[in-house]
């Protein structure tokens, strides 16, 4: 299986590229730089917001996985929402995984983000995937899936295990490395198509 991984440089597309190429699976990892991501078959130069590319990488690919999250730096969160909606487009019939935030995870009927005690510092960017969400939900492309992590997650240990639930938290905190396990297992065996899962310790 040929997956291609937008993100790939980040701590849990690195982390992914590792897992899914010791699994077996191709991964070609694109980078706004192009630099070489350690596991990867190939490693390309490419914007996920370019509708050209992204066609070019369908095409090639079985599976097409952007680890990509909203600017933490002061970046436009309108162009990465823009973005993700040209690559869903872009898949036509092929597989998209988005990763996504934790703060759009429902505790009773409240987002997680609009509950009291919500960091202040990522309210701006859960807002952001709060919406890129919904505009997967209400979009006219299939098959999407959307992971989100539990409202912690870190380097860590990577046991194989972990618990799943769908728009509710799953458990308090998972490691990058677990996360990245559920990922290529819903990569190999997808149970999750157009809705979104979070997963935890």
């Amino acid at each position: 299986m040929k997956i291609a991984l937008f993100g790939a440089s980040g701590m849990v597309g690195s982390r992914l590229t590792k897992e899914a190429a010791e699994r077996g699976l191709e991964v070609t990892a694109i980078t706004r730089s192009g630099d070489k991501v350690p596991g990867a078959a190939q490693s390309l130069k490419g914007d996920m917001g370019d509708a050209d590319f992204d066609r070019q990488i369908v095409a090639d690919h079985d599976v097409i996985v952007s680890t990509t999250g909203p600017s933490r730096t002061g970046g436009s969160h309108d162009e990465w929402l823009k973005a993700v909606e040209t690559l869903a487009k872009a898949s036509g019939d092929k597989r998209v995984f988005f990763v996504g935030g934790a703060g759009s995870l429902l505790v009773g009927d409240t987002q997680l983000k609009d509950t009291e005690g919500f960091p202040a510092a990522y309210k701006a960017e859960s807002d952001t995937a709060s919406i890129a969400l919904d505009n997967l939900r209400a979009g006219n492309w299939s098959p999407w899936t959307l992971i989100s992590p539990a409202p912690e997650i870190a380097p860590g240990e990577r046991t194989g295990k972990y618990s799943t639930e769908r728009d509710v938290p799953a458990g308090d905190s998972v490691s990058a490395e677990d996360f990245v396990v559920a990922m290529v297992d819903e990569i190999v065996d997808p149970q999750h198509i157009d809705a979104r899962f979070t997963v935890a310790n």
